[in-house]
């Protein structure tokens, strides 16, 4: 293998530049970096991990705690704080903690999140921690500033760290609003169900913010018009034929708390013989990759978005950049596709 001088050489710079630019230091410009780059590819020059290690006192490796490895959602916050990540120069390590709440709590939870804030973090293998869903406790947050790790959260305030997360309640207002708009007044929510609420209780806020749209709007909120599921197309398909088959209510629009409910709504209206949007309108959160197949109206909350700016956060924290810990509100859009339409009692005389 080439040694660093070799590289220095035929980059044209020195020892240290090099060291300095292929451990991702921000203190090296675009070009010098790109042409030690091309020089260390040249040679086969691979910075020893264990070396750069122990000149700069980092792992070059960032933990991740996330809640759940199944859900579509976090797999794609997942893949867009890896892609950042390598694109940094840096490794991943994934903590897998189930939730504090819910029927879903797994035996020995609580033990390994005790492990991993007593015992994990103290080895010292991870420059930061990015927290995924998951609300720390004062104990967990003094642990981790003992240690002089940086964290960054996804998904909820968490007190003195910087923190990112979707407005929960106004993502579900945008998504009522809009079949608001369109002229329905018999809107069904299907909501997660209370076994699934997560730390910072995202099935309550997004029906709250379904709940204010009506209230704005002057219509009644009717408990029979709201089913519970859990978050899967499965569990939505079920709720909706509950739903639609209940004899006291008639909708003509259903909003989802997730894409993947939405499609299961679909899926259980055309069961019935019932046209989406014609019969009933469906609409969904999350911009998951079946909505485009589905023709679903959704809230899009770019999830792989989430995750690179968690890292671009954490990674100027690493770097030295001065970072207040503040909230940020991420973004999210709606995106109207064919699932969605005027109620045909409002304006089709077709029926």
């Amino acid at each position: 293998m080439a040694k660093i001088q070799k590289v220095a050489e035929l980059a044209g710079v020195s020892t240290a530049t090099v060291s300095r630019a292929l451990s991702g230091k921000s203190s090296v410009s675009p070009a010098t970096r790109a042409r030690v780059e091309k020089a260390a590819k040249e040679l086969g020059y691979v910075v020893s991990a264990n070396a750069s290690s122990l000149a700069s006192g980092r792992t070059r490796n960032v933990g991740v705690v996330t809640p759940f490895l199944t859900s579509w959602f976090y797999m794609q916050v997942l893949q867009g704080i890896q892609h950042a990540l390598s694109d940094g120069g840096y490794d991943l390590t994934l903590y897998h903690l189930d939730p504090r709440t819910g029927g879903g709590h797994e035996p020995g939870g609580d033990e390994r999140r005790r492990r991993l804030f007593a015992e994990f973090l103290r080895r010292k293998r991870v420059d930061g921690l990015i927290a995924v869903s998951l609300e720390l406790d004062d104990d967990e947050l003094a642990t981790i500033r003992g240690l002089g790790k940086p964290v960054v959260g996804i998904g909820g305030p968490l007190q003195g760290v910087p923190t990112l997360s979707i407005d929960d309640e106004a993502i579900a207002r945008l998504a009522t609003d809009h079949l608001i708009a369109l002229g329905h007044r018999q809107i069904a929510h299907i909501a997660g169900h209370p076994d699934f609420e997560l730390d910072f209780r995202l099935p309550a806020a997004r029906r709250g913010g379904y709940e204010q749209g009506l209230q704005a709007a002057g219509i009644a909120a009717d408990p029979l018009l709201v089913r519970t599921a859990d978050f899967t197309i499965a569990g939505g398909y079920d709720a909706t034929l509950q739903l639609l088959g209940d004899p006291r209510v008639q909708p003509t629009a259903v909003f989802a708390a997730s894409d993947e409910m939405a499609v299961g709504a679909i899926l259980a209206a055309r069961h019935l013989g019932k046209e989406v949007p014609g019969d009933l309108s469906v609409v969904g959160i999350d911009g998951h990759d079946l909505a485009s197949f589905f023709s679903l109206t959704t809230v899009d909350q770019f999830p792989q978005t989430q995750g690179r700016l968690a890292v671009e956060r954490l990674l100027h924290v690493l770097d030295g950049t001065p970072t207040e810990p503040a909230h940020t509100a991420l973004p999210f859009d709606l995106v109207v596709r064919g699932s969605t339409s005027r109620p045909r009692a409002a304006g089709n005389s077709s029926r």
